[in-house]
């Protein structure tokens, strides 16, 4: 199974951090739904060419933070997970990719005002008829 994952050398978080982050926001936008098998470790390392190492760690992490679960000699599934902490990690990873394209806005040197109009641009593009 191939999960659409996109990793990027520029960006400054860690790939593991990365990848992380984009399967939490798969499993609670119900795009993995529970019980979803995931792809060995070395094959996603193979897919996003990064070190297994690296993958390893995200599928660390993902399983302690309860997300995922490894069964020895079946593979690794999308954990079952109660809807208060789904809505929780929803808001945590919009919230996040927020935080971050606000920085991103001051760096280059926007205002409050040129975000604003920026994300009023994105939400009527995104949210047009139903999308």
């Amino acid at each position: 199974m191939r999960i659409p994952i996109q990793v990027s050398e520029e960006n400054r978080e860690p790939i593991y951090h990365q990848v992380e982050t984009q399967i939490k926001a798969l499993i609670v936008g119900g795009k993995l739904p529970p019980g979803t098998p995931l792809p060995s470790i070395r094959a996603l390392a193979s897919d996003l060419g990064c070190s297994v190492i690296t993958t390893r760690r995200t599928y660390q992490n993902l399983q302690a933070d309860g997300f995922i679960q490894t069964i020895q000699g079946k593979g690794t599934f999308v954990r079952e997970m109660e809807s208060t902490r789904m809505e929780k990690t929803k808001q945590k990873v919009v919230y996040e990719a927020f935080e971050k394209a606000i920085q991103q806005g001051k760096q280059v040197g926007f205002s409050k005002e040129d975000m604003k109009a920026i994300f009023s641009t994105i939400i009527k593009k995104n949210f047009t008829n139903g999308g």
